[in-house]
């Protein structure tokens, strides 16, 4: 049970930031209906081959990848999820002025359907929103492709090339949008406050900007389910459910 005082805590280090920069991950969309990846029901833990579909060179190289990956991509309940309390708080964060930036791992909109403004939004890993061509880059919407593979095509090819398309999302050996990056490090060590929600912290170089938080002198609260490497980095760990204890975090941001 979490100690009250320790909430309590947390909650006054939060409320004296202005500047505040959210990094959130998988564990603050659950509540949402989409599965994390490494958590104790993660899509990896129960099913550790599925990390297979998110290798660039498997899905390039092995066409029964692709195919399963557009059936995945079809069911994924992205499509009718909806944002929770978690996503809201922050929402709150964001109209008291405090909010500096959101650095998302996670590709489901779900931010910005909770009312983020996008340009605050740094969507570091992509976004499944979209379709990308690996030869010539054309980008279209994601429903045009999960049409035509409801329509019977396993592995759609982009129109404009007849290439491999895959979601505009980033996959294991595949390189972050390196503009993207730098806004998100500049909001980094802008902040006064990293919160971090949600996140395992186990991928670089998305997890590195904790560590470059709390070297910048910004003191880091941790909002996770289980233990990450920079927990030795946090001035406070909370462990308790996004949906909960966002909202109790911040209850105070907004200022009249």
């Amino acid at each position: 049970m979490r100690d009250p005082d320790e909430l309590a805590e947390a909650a006054a280090t939060v409320a004296e930031a202005s500047r505040v920069v959210v990094m959130s991950g998988a564990g603050i969309s659950t509540d949402s209906g989409i599965p994390d990846f490494r958590g104790p029901n993660g899509l990896w833990t129960r099913n550790p081959g599925s990390e297979r579909l998110s290798s660039l060179r498997a899905y390039q190289e092995d066409p029964a990848v692709r195919r399963q990956s557009w059936q995945a991509r079809l069911a994924h309940p992205v499509w009718d999820a909806e944002p929770n309390a978690a996503h809201r708080a922050l929402v709150e964060l964001e109209r008291a002025g405090r909010l500096l930036a959101i650095v998302t791992q996670n590709i489901d909109g779900l931010h910005q359907k909770a009312g983020s403004s996008p340009s605050l939004v740094h969507e570091l890993h992509g976004s499944m929103f979209d379709t990308v061509c690996l030869s010539c880059g054309d980008r279209r919407p994601m429903r045009d492709a999960l049409d035509r593979v409801a329509a019977g095509d396993p592995d759609p090819a982009c129109l404009a090339c007849g290439g491999i398309l895959k979601s505009a999302t980033i996959s294991f050996g595949q390189p972050l949008d390196a503009d993207l990056l730098v806004r998100a490090r500049d909001a980094v060590v802008e902040c006064d406050l990293m919160l971090v929600a949600g996140s395992s912290l186990a991928v670089q170089p998305a997890a590195g900007l904790v560590g470059l938080a709390a070297r910048a002198g910004a003191p880091v609260v941790i909002c996770n389910g289980s233990e990450t490497p920079y927990d030795s980095l946090a001035a406070i760990v909370l462990r308790d459910p996004l949906g909960s204890v966002l909202p109790a975090l911040l209850g105070g941001s907004v200022r009249e």
